[in-house]
């Protein structure tokens, strides 16, 4: 390949999970030329909920109505961790700028303040989150409350049960009833499957078929749960018209992966960092990276006859052992790109507790790359491997997401700070 043929951006970022999506979208935000590389399909699994921080410490499982209290905890008693390293107004700038791009992309959230909330999930416990979905507000209110209400599920839908979130919140939620229905059109199918319902629910036909065998159900019924499948693209319109037909409020609970709020949010995001001007490479990876002074070079694989593409920084959101950004063996664990240092344990026999459910959790679950304040990996001698390679969201170390509620708040908070830091750093390289 020709030098002339390889196309130049300011930005190019490893990784289109939550992490990579939000680094390309504040990178497009900001001005700054993107291409992306790598599959959203970790997305898929989400719940479309974001959360920034519901637990800490993470022995104690304390739960914490106000996220930003639980952040200055972690960092008066974990300053090390990734979260404790942004500044509390950088996570509301960046959650602020977040939600309000995927309004724009269709997937609209409640407005974010300064409390978690706390909503049901399909096997009848409690989920505490910040980011909550228009479509599932209703369930905040009626959790809190817990009026009589209504949940409804449909034949042949495995993944849901709305028998067993009702049983299981009976002594907490007396008035709370379910009822199964067929659903309209696919009455002799055996099994279901949420995405297709949800793209049957986008015709208006099939939606009022649906709010009519649902309305003579609810009789003193103050509010309606559903599974996740009011529309995919058109959820908005979808959850408006149950609302108006039934003459209640209507939210939904997030159903199993992978999910229709999940493959909202991929959708939202691809489309907010396609309109910006992002150059997304779905399906592809990196198969080598390699920098000369002021440039990286990127050879992709994946796209028919390779390609190469030249940076001037790269951001490194390629996640954890699912994402491959991390992978194991019985030694040790790796970085899968450029065989970076790995923070872990000294010997294999410290990975795991013995206990497996133990509230410490397990000390493999915070490996992962350090980084110094300005968010770049380390090398073996503790100096940034490049000084315009930067790593954000999971693969960070000194962090536990799964257990502290965090996925979404790291991934987005530190892609914030670390675009903000690549950012200063090419434009003070272009005024010099």
């Amino acid at each position: 390949m020709s030098d002339g043929a390889v196309k130049r951006y300011d930005v190019a970022v490893i990784g289109a999970g939550m992490a990579g999506m939000a680094a390309a979208l504040f990178a497009a935000q900001r001005g700054l030329s993107c291409i992306q590389v790598g599959s959203g399909g970790g997305i898929l699994f989400a719940s479309g909920l974001l959360d920034l921080l519901a637990v800490h410490p993470v022995v104690e499982r304390r739960l914490w109505q106000s996220p930003y209290a639980a952040l200055a905890a972690l960092a008066r008693e974990q300053p090390e961790h990734p979260l404790a390293r942004v500044a509390p107004v950088a996570i509301r700038a960046a959650f602020e700028r977040f939600v309000a791009a995927l309004a724009g992309a269709g997937m609209a959230y409640a407005p974010l303040g300064e409390r978690n909330s706390q909503l049901l999930t399909s096997i009848g416990t409690v989920k505490t989150t910040l980011g909550v979905p228009l479509t599932m507000v209703a369930g905040v209110a009626a959790l809190e409350r817990r009026p009589a209400c209504l949940l409804v599920d449909f034949r042949g839908l495995r993944e849901f049960s709305a028998r067993q979130i009702a049983e299981t919140l009976a002594q907490r939620w007396p008035d709370l009833r379910h009822q199964r229905i067929d659903f309209p059109g696919f009455e002799a199918v055996p099994e279901v499957y949420a995405v297709h319902l949800a793209q049957a629910l986008e015709s208006r036909e099939t939606r009022e078929r649906t709010i009519a065998l649902i309305k003579p159900q609810l009789g003193d019924a103050r509010a309606v749960g559903l599974p996740a499948v009011l529309g995919l693209a058109r959820s908005r319109e979808v959850h408006a018209a149950f609302e108006a037909g039934l003459g209640l409020p209507v939210f939904e609970i997030p159903t199993m992966p992978t999910s229709v709020p999940g493959l909202r949010l991929l959708g939202a995001l691809e489309a907010a960092v396609s309109s910006l001007g992002v150059l997304r490479r779905q399906q592809t990876r990196v198969r080598a990276l390699t920098w000369d002074g002021s440039k990286a070079l990127l050879d992709l694989e994946g796209v028919p006859g390779g390609e190469r593409v030249c940076a001037s920084a790269v951001v490194l959101a390629t996640g954890r052992f699912s994402g491959q950004g991390l992978t194991a063996d019985r030694q040790c664990v790796r970085e899968s790109l450029l065989s970076l240092p790995v923070q872990q344990p000294a010997a294999r026999d410290a990975w795991h507790q013995r206990d497996f459910l133990d509230p410490a959790g397990h000390a493999i679950n915070r490996a992962g790359l350090s980084v110094d304040d300005a968010w770049r990996p380390l090398d073996a001698s503790g100096q940034p491997a490049w000084t315009r390679l930067f790593a954000i969201g999971s693969i960070l170390a000194q962090q536990d997401w799964m257990r502290a509620k965090c996925g979404s708040g790291l991934a987005i908070a530190t892609a914030w700070a670390a675009i903000a830091q690549l950012t200063q750093q090419l434009r003070g390289t272009e005024a010099g």
